[in-house]
C-alpha cells in the first residue's frame, strides 16, 4: 500500500484517486498495478483523446490490428475491439479493488458523435456493457440535453454510468435527477440497486480557462481570475449534499442504492500561473473522486497541501464569486454552453483522429 503522505491523506479525507489515462502499455508493463499499490490509484477514466494518443504512439496494438485486418474488420469495429479489450483488461487489474469497496471502476465512453442522439447512445451503452462484460465497467455518457434520457435508460437496464462533460450546476442537478429516475426504473425492472454505480464528472480547469479569458476583456474583473472553477465545483458539491439527503434518495438508499459521487475531471492546470495541484488541494470533500492526469498525480504526491475538507460549508462564499462574475458582465450561461459545445467537438475530433490512425494501421497490416 502507498506510503506517500499526501496521497494517503487525500484518500483518508474521502477522495478516491483515479488515473485519467489508459493504454495497453500501462496494463501489460505492470504500471497500472504499481499505481494501485504505490500511488493509491483506485480507478481509471478514459476518453477518445486518451485512446487516440495511445494508439498513435505505441506498437502494442500491432498484433491485434493484424488479426483484425486479416479478418476484414471495419475501422469502427477495430476501434471498438481494441478499446473494449483494454478496458476489460484494466477492469481485471482493478478487480480486487472493486471487490473490496465502491471503487475499482474503469470508464469507457460511447462514440462522441452520438452526443446529441439519445436512441443511438442508449444502444451503444448497452452494447459496450455487454462487450466488456465486467461489473466494474462504467459507460461514459455526455451530459448533453439528449444525453440525460440516455443516462436514465442505461441505468434502468442495470448499466453503471459515468456522466461526463458536466460544466454547470444547473445541468448537474438535471444529471442527478436522471440518476435517481434511472435507479427508480431499474428497481421496477428488477435490477438489484446495489450493483449499479455512477459518478458525475464535473469539469474544472476548463471553466477557469474560459472565464479567465473573458475577464481579460472587462473592467474590474482581474481580481476574479482563477476563482470560478473552484467556486463552481464547490456549488456542485452543495447541490450533491442536498439531493443525496432528500426523501427521494432515502427511499432508494433503503433498497441498496449508492449515491452518485461527484467526480472532479479536467484537474490538470492549464494556466502555469496557478499551482499545479490547486484543483486537488481546493476540492477535498468526502465521497468524491478526483481523476488526475499522471503529471497531476505525481505533483500531488510530491507537494500538494492536503489539509482536510476544503469544500463543505463553502457554498455561500462560492455563490459570491458567481454573483461578482455576473456583476462585471460575464455571461455564465454562454460560458457553460460554449464549454459543452467545445467539449463535444474536442472528443469528436479525437475520435476522428483515432479512426484515421486505425485506418492507416489496418491498411499497413494487409
Amino acid at each position: 500500500m502507498t506510503t506517500n503522505t499526501n496521497l494517503k491523506a487525500l484518500s483518508e479525507a474521502g477522495v478516491s484517486i483515479w488515473l485519467d489515462d489508459l493504454s495497453r502499455d500501462r496494463i501489460t508493463s505492470g504500471n497500472l498495478a504499481e499505481l494501485i499499490e504505490q500511488k493509491a490509484v483506485v480507478g481509471v477514466t478514459s476518453n477518445p483523446t486518451i485512446f487516440a494518443k495511445a494508439l498513435s504512439n505505441a506498437a502494442d496494438y500491432n498484433d491485434q490490428i493484424r488479426t483484425l485486418a486479416a479478418r476484414g474488420a471495419s475501422v469502427d469495429d477495430t476501434v471498438r475491439e481494441i478499446t473494449t479489450a483494454d478496458v476489460r483488461d484494466a477492469a481485471d487489474v482493478f478487480r480486487n479493488v472493486y471487490e473490496s469497496g465502491h471503487d475499482g471502476r474503469v470508464s469507457l465512453e460511447v462514440d462522441p458523435r452520438l452526443a446529441h442522439d439519445t436512441e443511438r447512445t442508449v444502444a451503444e451503452a448497452l452494447e459496450l456493457w455487454k462487450a466488456v462484460d465486467r461489473p466494474n465497467l462504467m459507460v461514459k455518457i455526455p451530459a448533453t440535453v439528449e444525453g440525460l434520457p440516455a443516462i436514465t435508460r442505461a441505468l434502468a437496464e442495470g448499466v453503471s454510468v459515468n456522466v461526463t462533460l458536466i460544466f454547470s450546476v444547473e445541468r448537474y442537478r438535471e444529471v442527478m435527477d436522471a440518476y435517481l429516475a434511472g435507479l427508480e426504473r431499474a428497481k421496477a425492472n428488477g435490477h438489484p440497486l446495489a450493483g449499479i454505480a455512477s459518478v458525475a464528472s464535473f469539469f474544472v480547469s476548463r471553466v477557469d480557462a474560459e472565464i479567465d479569458k473573458r475577464l481579460d476583456t472587462v473592467d474590474g474583473g482581474q481580481d476574479l481570475k482563477g476563482k470560478a472553477a473552484i467556486a463552481n465545483a464547490r456549488l456542485a458539491y452543495a447541490a450533491y449534499e442536498r439531493v443525496f439527503s432528500s426523501e427521494r434518495w432515502a427511499a432508494l438508499q433503503a433498497d441498496g442504492a449508492k449515491p452518485q459521487r461527484p467526480l472532479w475531471a479536467s484537474t490538470g492546470v492549464k494556466d502555469p500561473a496557478y499551482s499545479d495541484t490547486r484543483y486537488v488541494d481546493e476540492l477535498v470533500a468526502p465521497n468524491t473522486v478526483n481523476t488526475m492526469p499522471e503529471a497531476t498525480l505525481e505533483a500531488t504526491a510530491d507537494h500538494a497541501e492536503i489539509v482536510g475538507d476544503t469544500v463543505t460549508g463553502t457554498a455561500a462564499e462560492s455563490q459570491k464569486v458567481f454573483d461578482a462574475l455576473s456583476a462585471v458582465g460575464i455571461d455564465l450561461d454562454d460560458v457553460f454552453a460554449v464549454l459543452e459545445r467545445e467539449g463535444v467537438e474536442k472528443f469528436e475530433k479525437s475520435w476522428d483522429e483515432l479512426l484515421e490512425t486505425v485506418s492507416e494501421q489496418l491498411q499497413q497490416a494487409k
